[in-house]
């Protein structure tokens, strides 16, 4: 389980620029927003990264590089960004499953074709969305079972000004005895 304030597991994976992401060279001045997405074949990914596609320049503004990835192959991954139309979001690929379950994300297996008619991959990632810290540290963190219920965007720029306004520090860092 990843705590708050302690170092996240190493995260580095290609991009569709061509480059390579490494999250631990990849900052921006507050830190980054990771969001681990299904893959190609989620509708509810492609809804999510839209809204996602849309809100990162407000992420940039406030010091945060924007990231998403999946275990998805480079084609797959071209073919969500083309859904996207994303031109402000970077998005990674070929997450692989050890580093998912490394950064506590839960794995499914495929059930087949999606409503989309698009074939899920035999093992995948669900859901997760992390804010990490320059530091490498764990800041907040939000992880599904299932497509459904992420957290919202918008909201989390609206937290980021309190944050930031506040000097509001990361929570839920106690691993003691109960």
């Amino acid at each position: 389980m990843l705590t708050p304030r302690k170092k996240v597991p190493s995260l580095v994976v290609p991009t569709l620029t061509g480059d390579t992401y490494d999250l631990s060279k990849s900052g921006g001045e507050r830190g980054s927003l990771v969001v681990f997405y299904r893959g190609l074949h989620c509708p509810i990914c492609a809804k999510y990264l839209s809204e996602l596609e849309k809100l990162v320049p407000q992420f940039s503004e406030r010091g945060l590089s924007v990231i998403a990835i999946s275990s998805d192959n480079n084609e797959r991954a071209q073919a969500m960004a083309d859904k996207l139309k994303a031109e402000n979001l970077r998005v990674g690929y070929d997450l692989p499953l050890s580093v998912a379950r490394d950064w506590g994300l839960y794995i499914s297996t495929s059930r087949g074709k999606t409503s989309l008619g698009i074939e899920e991959p035999a093992l995948f990632s669900e859901p997760g969305l992390f804010l990490v810290s320059p530091d490498q540290s764990l800041y907040f963190g939000s992880v599904s079972t299932m497509p459904f219920v992420r957290p919202h965007f918008s909201e989390l720029v609206g937290a980021l000004d309190f944050i930031i306004a506040n000097n509001y520090p990361a929570r839920g860092e106690y691993t003691g005895e109960v």
